[in-house]
Formats: structure tokens, sequence, C-alpha cells
């Protein structure tokens, strides 16, 4: 949910109003949609470098021939064009220019495929006449951290500058991977609760399954999902599993306190980020920011700091998850296939988290914490991720049947959990396949996977 203009501008009164905006999120189910966002890798063909953001091979050029050709709005930072709009989707760079698509708020999952299916035609008309292809995966294979693009965006400057000081590993956050999440929505307070719960201690099953980021600077890394080991060494005070979320009397509320205690990155005033990074929001809020001297913090200022926290699971007006790599085609549509599944139906919702209610905070951990390295074959309690991963997937396929959304060959949304089906019954993550690859048909090299496995 957009914040209408007139509510942008409103200063923040006192806590309440946060606890409201998220409240206001709620939907009755028959407003249930869901949103996939996935980033890719762009690289030139030639020499498989990323692109820069000019030249005459740059993303500049690629977002405004997309624009040119395909009816997208180009919205602008200064003269500069960042990021495009349509209908309710939009299409975003990430700091090394990394494109995104966040997808509209569609019905189905057959919808959500589609859409993927023509963003990735129309890019994909667009790179081939500039001599650029895009590659889903979750850690960017070969090039090292000082050899990847920045894009002129404000906020990542401020980031940029910020990321050293909290953890070793945010720059290789920001500049060298990609993920795939899907935004469900809640019908209440409650709802929203047993979704959060119930989503955060299956992420690393999700992980484990989606695991796609075994090579750093063109060599075997020692990980399966080297991406999800980024983000526990990026910046303690906003990443994580939220224990806190298990705990008795977990809502809206304590939700709040968490992201008031999130330190800030920036405010956008003016067509201008300005950095705060560090500061606190509550004494924002109070006006006592020395940068922004007597300005009180508004709702546009409470929705940007929402984003800046980067959980497992992220509460806005809608449920974020955020455990994945970056994949091909077919994962991408995979992803929320699994967790509309899970989520979406009640019975499923039940069964999901039944299997997960009596996990410990140290086993929740345990799994965040191994399933980087090993994916499915993370042992856990008797047996592997895998069985859990099985499980999982029996569940969220009852649970699309049970939807019956069907497409014009009256086949339901449990087909798009076919990839998945394939990675669990072959015990063997798409990481696994190609790091098998790399020690045999690719002769040690990291370079047939932007050939093989592009869009």
């Amino acid at each position: 949910m957009s914040i209408p203009s007139a509510v942008k501008s409103t200063p923040i009164a006192g806590r309440q109003q946060l606890v409201d905006y998220l409240a206001a999120g709620e939907k009755p189910r028959e407003a249930w949609r869901i949103g996939t966002e996935h980033e890719k890798f762009g690289f030139r063909t030639d020499d498989l470098r990323p692109p820069t953001y000019e030249g005459e091979r740059g993303i500049r050029v690629l977002l405004e021939q997309l624009a040119a050709r395909y009816g997208w709005e180009i919205a602008r930072e200064g003269e500069l064009p960042v990021a495009l709009a349509r209908d309710k989707a939009s299409i975003t760079l990430e700091p090394a220019g990394q494109l995104e698509l966040s997808g509209a708020p569609l019905a189905t999952i057959h919808e959500t495929c589609r859409e993927v299916n023509a963003h990735l035609a129309e890019v994909r008309s667009i790179a081939e006449g500039l001599g650029l292809g895009f590659l889903g995966m979750g850690f960017q294979p070969k090039w090292r951290r000082d050899e990847m693009p920045w894009m002129p965006k404000g906020r990542y400057k401020i980031m940029r500058e910020y990321m050293p000081k909290v953890g070793s590993l945010g720059l290789d956050m920001m500049t060298r991977t990609c993920t795939v999440q899907v935004n469900l929505d809640f019908s209440s307070e409650a709802d929203m609760v047993k979704k959060f719960r119930t989503s955060l201690a299956l992420q690393p099953i999700a992980t484990a399954l989606f695991a796609d980021s075994p090579f750093t600077d063109g060599q075997p890394n020692g990980y399966q999902s080297f991406r999800s080991q980024v983000w526990t060494d990026t910046d303690a005070d906003r990443t994580g599993m939220l224990d806190f979320v298990f705990a008795d009397g977990f809502g809206y509320e304590r939700y709040v306190d968490y992201i008031l205690d999130v330190p800030m990155y920036f405010s956008y005033q003016d067509g201008k980020y300005i950095d705060l990074a560090g500061q606190d929001f509550k004494r924002f809020m109070a006006g006592e920011l020395a940068a922004v001297p007597g300005t009180k913090a508004t709702m546009k200022d409470w929705a940007d700091h929402l984003t800046t926290a980067f959980p497992e699971v992220r509460l806005k007006q809608y449920l974020e998850m955020r455990g994945a790599d970056g994949g091909p085609w077919g994962r991408l549509c995979a992803l929320p296939a699994l967790w509309v599944g899970l989520l979406y139906d009640d019975e499923a919702l039940d069964a999901a988290w039944d299997m997960v209610k009596d996990f410990s905070m140290a086993e929740r951990h345990a799994l965040r914490d191994g399933v980087p390295k090993h994916a499915l074959k993370l042992p856990f309690r008797g047996g592997t991720v895998r069985d859990l991963a099985r499980e999982a997937l029996k569940i969220a396929t009852h649970g699309l049947k049970r939807r019956a959304c069907t497409n014009a060959s009256g086949a339901d949304e449990s087909i798009f959990l076919q990839p998945l089906i394939e990675i669990v019954e072959a015990n063997q993550t798409p990481a696994e396949r190609k790091l098998e690859l790399f020690h045999g048909a690719w002769g040690g090299s990291v370079d047939p996977v932007f050939r093989e496995f592009a869009y």
C-alpha cells in the first residue's frame, strides 16, 4: 500500500501512529496478492564484465531503451534515470547495477510467472542489441568486489560509506548478491504473527532449496549459498532471525520497537538523500538530529526506515520472504509458489506451523547458520534439512491444489513447485550442480556459467 501524499508529510506524533501504519496492511483474504521481486546480474557478452552505468552499453542506455520500446515511465534522481515504472510494477537498480523487477501485486502464480516471462523477454530484446546478458545466481561468480561498478544513487553512497563500520561483508551484499523474494498479505495481527513465525522458522529451508552461490572471485568458496552467509557479517543491528518474533505477545508493537532501535541510513528530503547513518530514529521523531536541525520525522521517513532492516523475513504492510538466492526463470516462479502454498491456505499454514512450532531457538539458529554451507545435507534431529524440505513441499503442494487456481490448460499452481521437487529428489542443490560442472565439463572455470545459465 503506498502512502497517500497528504500522509507522507505528516510528522509522527507518537509510536501508535507507527503501529497503525503496519496494521493498515491488513486485507481480507479475497484481496490477498502475490508480489514477486527478483534481481539479476548483467554482464557484457564479450568480456563477461558487469556493465557500468554510463557508456554506449551501459545500464542507463538499457533503462532508456526499455522505457522507449515498452512504455515504462522513467524515474530519475537529479537528471539520471535510476528506475522504471509501469502499471504497478517497477524496475530498479541495485548498487552495482543488478537489475531488479518488483512485480505488480497479482492474484495467482500463473500471472506472476507470465509477468516474469514477459519481463525477461523485454530485457533480453534490448540487452542483445547492446551486447549484454543477464544471469540469475545468488552471488557474482567471477568479479572481485573492487571490479564491480557503482550506480549513481544517493542512498547507496550513504550505505557504501557506513557498511564497513558495522561488518566486513556489507559491500559484498550490496554489489555482489542477487535474490528472489515474494511479498505476501495478512488479514489480521494474529494472522501476521502466525505467518511471520512459520515463515521465519522455515526460511533456512528455502535458503537450502535455492542455494546457488558457490563461487567467489572465480573459485569455489566453500558455501552453497554464500549470499546467505554474507548476511551474517553485514550489520548485526538490522539482520538475522529475530528471536523476539517467537516470544509471547509478539505483534505490530514489538516489531515497531525493533525498527525504532535499528540505526538510520538517511532521510530523503527535497529530492536529496541526507546522510543520517547510525543516527537514532527516535531522536529524529523528536526533532533532535543535528544534521537536520528542528526537522521531525514524517510517515514517509518511517516507510523508508522500514526498508533499511534486512532480517530473513521483513514486515512492512505485508510480509517479505527474503531467504532465497536468485536463480533461473523456473525458480523465480517456484519461490512464490512455495510460500503461497504454505501460507495462503489455512490447512497448509496449520501444518507448516505444526512442523516448526517446537523448534528451539538454538535449533532455529543452527539451521540459519548451517544451511549456507551444507544446504539440504545439514543434519537436523536425526535426519537432514532435505527431510524438512520434502515435508514443506508436500504441504505447499496440497495448499496450492486446494487454492485450485488453474491456467488455460487446467493445471493448478502446484506445477511451479516442480523444480524444487526435482532438487529434493536428486538431493543436489543448484550450487552442487554448478560445482560438479566446474570440476568436470567446465575445466575449473566459472566462465561457462554466463553462457549456460543466462536468461
